[in-house]
């Protein structure tokens, strides 16, 4: 079995808000999945499909943020969600597509990313969540880390806010 990583189309958007459905306990992801891209704060998204099949194997999102160093604006993205078919899972679906997501908005000038999930899982790719300390977030603490894209830098000065899209506000704080 072969993934093959691509940006989403129009097509498969029945198919994403179903793996989101069957993947979270809620509807929170699928519904904010849809909120992001209604409100025009979707910057990424990339599915994997199983090669053979041509059926959806996994998905990752990265929505606009609006953080801010030193009292100016810096480019960075919030990567949530990531879902992955049962089947699929635990054979590298899920870092192949932040792995991708990564290098493409590295490429698209993205000087950070934040994620709000587990240590033990997103550590491997770079996130910590001393860089993700001293900015203002209600998702403050262990599980908001952060990855400086722009070859490891991290923009110089005081932290200030790292405020999601208003989308995330209809989430449930629960990791």
């Amino acid at each position: 079995m072969s993934i093959v990583v691509r940006p989403a189309t129009g097509g498969d958007v029945a198919a994403i808000d179903a793996l989101l459905r069957r993947s979270f306990p809620a509807e929170d992801e699928a519904r904010l999945v849809q909120r992001l891209c209604i409100d025009g704060d979707m910057v990424l998204t990339l599915v994997a499909d199983d090669e053979e099949t041509g059926a959806l194997a996994g998905m990752v999102a990265f929505s606009r943020m609006e953080v801010e160093i030193a009292g100016k604006a810096i480019a960075a993205v919030a990567l949530a969600p990531l879902a992955v078919e049962k089947a699929w899972r635990q054979q590298g679906v899920g870092e192949a597509l932040v792995q991708a997501g990564i290098a493409q908005l590295q490429a698209a000038g993205a000087m950070l990313c934040f994620v709000l999930g587990e240590p033990g899982y997103y550590e491997r790719f770079g996130f910590v969540a001393e860089w993700a300390q001293g900015f203002a977030s209600p998702y403050a603490g262990e599980y908001l880390m952060a990855l400086p894209l722009q070859g490891g830098a991290m923009p110089c000065g005081v932290r200030g806010a790292a405020t999601h899209a208003q989308a995330f506000t209809g989430l449930s704080r629960d990791v």
